[in-house]
């Protein structure tokens, strides 16, 4: 089963909302066939052989199944008058259509309620799918592919899924039902018609195959579009102090036309389908046109029966020629669906199984026992032959230059990712046998980069701490000497926070990250240069609330001011994936070259930056 055709089976999940689609297209369907079937021999009847409403009666009940058959007292009811009667037929038929067009409405609001439920569901999947992958994979393969995938192939499916359900079920069905009208009228004319069937199918099917193609070929290149676009919003205060403006909407513009160049192989196979289907059509009409005019000029096809029958061929083909588009749609909908079933299918981040058991709270060591770790495509490994033991409680700062792999050995605490080889172990244990919730719930994390989310100042501090009211969130703050700034703030803990926090100063952001870090009250508390973003005055404010809210608890920091490493009961150096030595600020300042030239660059240099 192909992708797109999975994903339309989801559909089959609201049953009864199916059925009545099902149900009301078909009564809309019937109304159209009967309308083409009776309004002409009834027609003839009453003009030609000027027969009145009573008689037509008769005649019908003469051939209707019994439960079908009229009361006689309605057929005494019925008046008399030609005129009357073509009034009642023409009464009727109205009466008809609206019946068929209140039918219809009904069939396309189910199946839009269908359409809608199921994408929804497919898209919080998605999401689910994304936030539940490993932090590996989404680099690998980029964040602005793997939102481009929750959010514009999903629209493109729900396209294809409408096309399918809301229009093409409908359209088929009265397409059958002119069809059937018309077989019953004319039945040689009309297998003669249906031997156009085969050949449009196949047209279809090729052009769709195309379309396909191109469709997966055009999603992929907007994924480079969104990232183009999302990456110079972010940071378009660096873009305008850099006057990048030219090289930004450069980069914008060779996506763009690479999303064009698809999107113009997409238009030229839908371009091509309509008028080849229009083509075969009305070659097929002239011949039976042709076979007609000598059938009724031999005498053996009456012309009502006739025109009666290209009435219901002319209707038939007004039903399906929107399919050829609706065929397209889907089509293109296939490529997107090929996308999504890749990003459901990806392996989830292991540690999420119930079965696994929970970790302890943390209280004797963590350890990094020969751990090594290369990245996927990366030529060199970003950690080689790590051995480090920390000691619950014991404060660790983690120095070195750019790209020597300070970060990374820290995100394998939480477990952002698994080393190729070795373990890292947490009293004892290795972090790849424990539930990954319980790890992650013990560990408080702040990095450079702080992050905020929609929400009030309140809702950024309690972030993932549940529990936690307003007298926590306020004693978190007061600790992160946060709560001055907060007050003075319009609408205190209630003040909404911008996109990115950018109504706050990277300071006052960092602050709010400390203070969510403290509420958690983890057991592991890994800093990543957490103090860089602090201003000169308030830093050793901050180094304070650090301190005192570290006592007891296993602190891993990686830092590039002088004073905090200096607090820290032992200093970690690392160069090229590797740790070089260990010790304090003075034994190293004596035995190690690579710490001695950080401190004189880095450690000692003012700015606090690498």
């Amino acid at each position: 089963m192909s992708p797109f055709r999975r994903f339309a089976w989801r559909m089959t999940r609201y049953r009864l909302l199916l059925a009545g689609a099902v149900a009301c297209a078909f009564l809309s369907a019937i109304s159209l066939g009967a309308g083409l079937l009776g309004i002409a021999p009834i027609l003839k009847a009453i003009l030609n052989e000027h027969v009145e409403l009573p008689d037509l009666a008769r005649r019908f009940n003469e051939s209707a199944p019994a439960p079908l058959r009229l009361p006689d007292t309605w057929i005494a009811a019925l008046p008399t008058g030609e005129f009357t009667a073509v009034a009642w037929v023409f009464g009727a038929l109205a009466v008809l259509t609206v019946f068929g067009g209140v039918a219809n409405f009904l069939h396309q609001y189910l199946s839009l309620t269908i359409v809608q439920r199921t994408v929804a569901n497919v898209r919080r999947d998605a999401f689910h799918r994304v936030i539940r992958l490993p932090l590996a994979s989404v680099l690998r393969g980029g964040s602005s592919d793997t939102v481009s995938r929750v959010v514009a192939d999903t629209a493109q499916l729900e396209s294809g899924l409408s096309a399918l359900l809301s229009k093409s079920v409908s359209q088929v069905l009265k397409g059958v039902a002119s069809f059937a009208a018309a077989l019953l009228l004319a039945p040689v004319l009309t297998l003669i018609a249906s031997l156009i069937a085969p050949v449009l199918y196949t047209i279809i099917r090729r052009l769709g195959k195309r379309i396909r193609r191109a469709s997966r070929s055009a999603l992929a290149s907007q994924a480079g579009l969104y990232g183009a676009a999302s990456r110079a919003m972010q940071g378009l205060r660096v873009v305008k102090v850099h006057t990048t403006e030219r090289l930004e909407a450069g980069r914008f513009h060779r996506y763009n036309k690479e999303v064009m160049r698809q999107m113009l192989r997409v238009r030229t196979a839908r371009a091509l389908a309509s008028p080849l289907v229009e083509v075969l059509s009305i070659l097929v009409l002239g011949v039976l046109s042709m076979a007609a005019s000598w059938a009724i000029l031999k005498g053996k096809l009456e012309p009502t029966s006739f025109l009666s029958s290209m009435v219901c061929l002319f209707a038939a083909g007004a039903s399906l020629k929107p399919l050829t588009g609706l065929m397209n749609d889907m089509q293109q909908a296939e490529g997107a669906a090929g996308r999504l079933d890749e990003l459901l299918r990806a392996e989830p981040e292991p540690g999420h199984d119930p079965s696994l058991p929970r970790l302890a709270r943390h209280a004797v060591s963590i350890e990094f026992r020969d751990v090594t770790l290369t990245y996927a495509g990366a030529a060199t490994p970003a950690l080689t032959g790590i051995n480090l033991l920390v000691r619950h409680g014991e404060r660790v700062a983690i120095v070195g230059p750019n790209g020597c792999g300070k970060t990374t050995l820290l995100s394998l605490v939480p477990r952002l990712f698994d080393p190729s080889g070795g373990s890292v172990r947490i009293d004892g244990r290795d972090v790849r046998e424990v539930s990954v919730r319980s790890l992650r719930r013990q560990i408080g994390v702040v990095t450079q980069e702080t992050v905020l989310f929609p929400g009030t100042i309140r809702d950024n501090i309690a972030y993932g701490a549940d529990d936690a009211d307003a007298g926590h969130v306020a004693d978190a703050a007061r600790r992160a000497r946060a709560e001055g700034f907060i007050l003075a703030l319009p609408r205190g803990y209630e003040t909404a926070v911008a996109e990115q926090g950018a109504t706050l100063s990277g300071g006052q952001r960092q602050r709010l990250a400390i203070a969510r870090a403290i509420l958690r009250d983890p057991a592991i508390l890994i800093l990543d240069e957490a103090t860089s973003m602090i201003d000169a005055d308030s830093e050793a404010r901050i180094g304070e609330a650090i301190a005192e809210f570290t006592r007891g608890r296993t602190c891993l920091i990686v830092a590039h001011r002088l004073s905090t490493v200096l607090s820290a009961d032992r200093i970690v150096v690392m160069d090229a994936g590797r740790i070089v030595d260990s010790g304090s600020h003075a034994d190293l300042m004596e035995r190690c070259p690579t710490y001695q030239l950080i401190a004189r660059r880095q450690l000692l240099g003012g700015d606090g930056h690498e």
